[in-house]
């Protein structure tokens, strides 16, 4: 490791004794303050990684992921509590101050799953939800605007603040549902959803992603895809990492880092079994490729928007 990723490295756990020590994590002055000032150190690409970081750095990432996953919860359920006074909620989404981070974010989601997808997915589940779900929320206003979308979360708050956004819409009400369980309880119903979005902090770290990758790999459809976010380089310091070969029971087609303000990496996967052809119809056409992770090849469908660089599975396995 370089001396400047070293002292980036060094930056970050002083960010993480400074953020530790505060009284809480609920939206304030010095709250926004730290966490704005540690996504934009972690932000410019980095070669750093994880598992080759020193024990002690790797359980101060470890602390400050849980810390970033309960102040991101604390701010989605604070401006969820705002909109949620209005009319119309929807009207209002862009007082959320990382607003146009999901608006990319999801674009970035819905053009890599239209290279995949052989049809307009009737049913889609989106698991992590939150008070705010604000990914399920642009999707169906923008992108998939004859899909229902299954939102599940395990806190009953979460969904009722999530509910009330919507229930004034005429469209969304219809097509937004909201289920209080945990995921890992979930079974014969995950047959029933053609793409299952997995939420970046459910799971808040390798072990507990991985158990809930291998439950869905249970459950879900075969041939139904799984669109879960990751993170790379210094990102890796925000939210969990997960790699290709952590998906057991599916095939990875893509992975995806971004190179902007969208922190997460995006990674799509689809249910083992599956036909070995190609078709042509729907979303747009699909070559299925061999199942061996190393062979797959990645591609790039946003290269013209400069958002985000590639990686092939074999440089992510090397």
């Amino acid at each position: 490791m370089g001396c400047e990723d070293e002292l980036l490295v060094e930056r970050v756990c002083e960010m993480y004794e400074k953020i530790s020590r505060l009284d809480s994590l609920k939206p304030s002055k010095d709250v926004n303050m730290l966490f704005t000032q540690l996504v934009l150190m972690c932000m410019p690409p980095s070669p750093i990684d994880v598992p080759k970081l020193h024990k002690r750095v790797q359980e101060t990432r470890s602390k400050l992921i849980r810390l970033c996953g309960e102040a991101e919860g604390l701010l989605e359920s604070h401006f969820s509590t705002i909109l949620g006074s209005y009319d119309n909620p929807l009207d209002h989404l862009t007082i959320f101050p990382y607003y146009s981070n999901y608006i990319k974010l999801s674009q970035l989601e819905f053009t890599i799953l239209s290279q995949h997808c052989t049809h307009v997915p009737s049913r889609v589940a989106f698991v992590g939800s939150g008070p705010l779900p604000f990914t399920s929320i642009v999707l169906a206003s923008f992108h998939l605007t004859s899909t229902s979308f299954h939102n599940y979360d395990i806190d009953p708050s979460a969904n009722s603040m999530a509910s009330r956004l919507v229930s004034s819409d005429p469209d969304l009400s219809k097509r937004m549902f909201f289920h209080t369980n945990d995921i890992m309880n979930v079974t014969s119903e995950l047959k029933d959803y053609d793409v299952v979005f997995l939420a970046a902090l459910v799971g808040m770290d390798k072990a507990e992603k991985i158990r809930v990758i291998d439950h869905l790999a249970n459950y879900m459809d075969p041939g139904a895809l799984l669109m879960l976010r990751s993170a790379h380089g210094a990102r890796a310091f925000l939210y969990p990492v997960i790699d290709p070969c952590d998906l057991q029971g599916f095939e990875v087609l893509s992975v995806f880092h971004p190179v902007d303000e969208v922190i997460n990496s995006v990674v799509i996967a689809r249910k083992f079994p599956m036909p070995m052809h190609s078709f042509d119809q729907g979303l747009g056409s699909i070559n299925i490729l061999p199942t061996k992770c190393s062979e797959i090849q990645t591609f790039n469908p946003l290269k013209q928007l400069n958002m985000i660089e590639e990686l092939t599975i074999e440089e992510h396995l090397s």
